[in-house]
């Protein structure tokens, strides 16, 4: 090698080393940082901190207040207690009965289960409250039900009537508590004590924004129980949760709200349970699609049929025109969180029987009359939001009181 040639090499070493050498100047970094991902933690329903709630079991004779929706990942509630030696010797089951299967409204008679051989009392039909009988000799009972946060769900009446019932014999109540699917907002009319029925029974808006933990603090502590008694009362929270928190169902709730975008639909859709129009009961799209005979429309049309949990669906084999709402979308509803009024008035107003369109549970839905009386005088959908917002004022400040998670406002 040359002379020059090795200084020629000896030169671009040195180039080199300097570029590799050299300090980053200010704002001519190209660093990358990755920052970490935090991941939520999962949520964590009241079923399965057992370690919270079996001290409290032991040596009990236990009821359980439950349906279907008592899961624990697979596991249902009834079969972990048993598989952990807790004496449960009764199940008080809701409206759908414990395995979720009856239609909305069907008297469930009461039975036995197949798989354990326990008492299935049910709750729905003459017999809404547990009597003294039928609570003889139980120490503790435990509320295990997956709610959708509306008040004509009857699941919280149903717990309104077992909370009176332990109240009056002395016996515990624990409620394994579980996540709102719409504890994200709170909206619709407070109910006029006048129109009280087991599809509402407390003077709250349609949704509370609240979990059945929460709820039943609050029918005890605003003393809405009879006589004003208060329930010996113990709630299991659930972990990682909050008011902002979407939680999607991992079972449906009851047979005709299948999938979130019912759950969601249902605090506005369950208004026409209330008039001759259907929303989709026989279908494949239960509170995701609203129609009638009589309504005039090109955009979609259905035909209820009889199916497992609407054997005798509204309009039955007939075939009804109007909305197909199943493809709304659940981001829609996340982030307008609010009761929809539009489809309930555009349906009315192009329903050309109006003195027919409002039967007598329409009141009792819509928690006093003063929504009928809107609808027929023409008032929009902005004036009848705004005639709600003194009663949700005053009411948000009561549920305040009572809430276990941090709030979306």
């Amino acid at each position: 090698m040359t002379f020059k040639g090795f200084l020629n090499i000896l030169l671009i070493g040195l180039l080199c080393f300097q570029c590799t050498g050299q300090e980053p100047q200010p704002g001519t970094s190209t660093e990358v940082v990755v920052k970490p991902v935090v991941k939520p933690l999962p949520i964590v329903v009241g079923a399965a901190q057992t370690n919270r709630y079996l001290p409290l079991l032991e040596g009990k004779r236990v009821a359980l207040v439950a349906n279907h929706t008592a899961m624990i990942n697979d596991i249902h509630l009834v079969d972990s207690l048993l598989a952990l030696k807790v004496n449960v010797v009764k199940v008080f089951s809701p409206e759908h009965g414990f395995r979720g299967k009856a239609d909305a409204g069907e008297k469930v008679s009461s039975d036995k289960d197949p798989g354990t051989g326990l008492a299935i009392v049910s709750l729905y039909g003459n017999n809404k409250k547990p009597t003294a009988e039928q609570l003889k000799g139980i120490d503790v009972v435990l509320f295990d039900i997956q709610d959708v946060g509306a008040r004509f769900y009857t699941y919280i009446s149903t717990m309104h009537y077992v909370m009176e019932a332990c109240a009056e014999s002395k016996i515990k109540l624990i409620v394994l508590d579980r996540p709102n699917p719409n504890g994200h907002y709170v909206d619709g009319p407070i109910l006029d004590p006048k129109f009280k029925s087991f599809i509402g029974m407390h003077p709250v808006p349609i949704v509370h924004g609240m979990t059945v933990g929460e709820y039943a603090w609050m029918i005890n502590g605003e003393g809405w129980l009879a006589n004003g008694i208060s329930c010996n009362l113990d709630v299991i929270p659930v972990e990682y949760y909050n008011h902002t928190t979407f939680y999607e169902l991992p079972i449906k709730p009851s047979p005709n709200l299948p999938n979130m975008g019912s759950v969601y639909l249902y605090p506005s859709l369950c208004l026409f349970e209330g008039t001759p129009i259907s929303i989709g009961r026989g279908t494949d799209k239960p509170f995701q699609v609203v129609g009638h005979p009589k309504i005039e429309s090109d955009r979609y049309s259905f035909t209820p049929q009889p199916t497992e949990g609407a054997k005798h669906p509204k309009l039955e084999n007939e075939l009804c025109h109007g909305y197909d709402l199943s493809t709304f979308g659940q981001e829609y509803i996340k982030s307008n969180p609010k009761i929809n009024l539009f489809w309930l008035i555009d349906v009315y107003s192009s329903y050309p029987e109006k003195d027919k369109f409002f039967n007598e549970s329409f009141n009792l839905l819509a928690g006093s009359d003063q929504l009928q009386k809107q609808l027929k005088e023409g008032v929009s959908e902005q004036e009848i939001y705004k005639s709600w917002q003194p009663g949700l004022k005053a009411f948000k400040v009561t549920r305040k009181k009572y809430l276990l998670y941090e709030d979306f406002e």
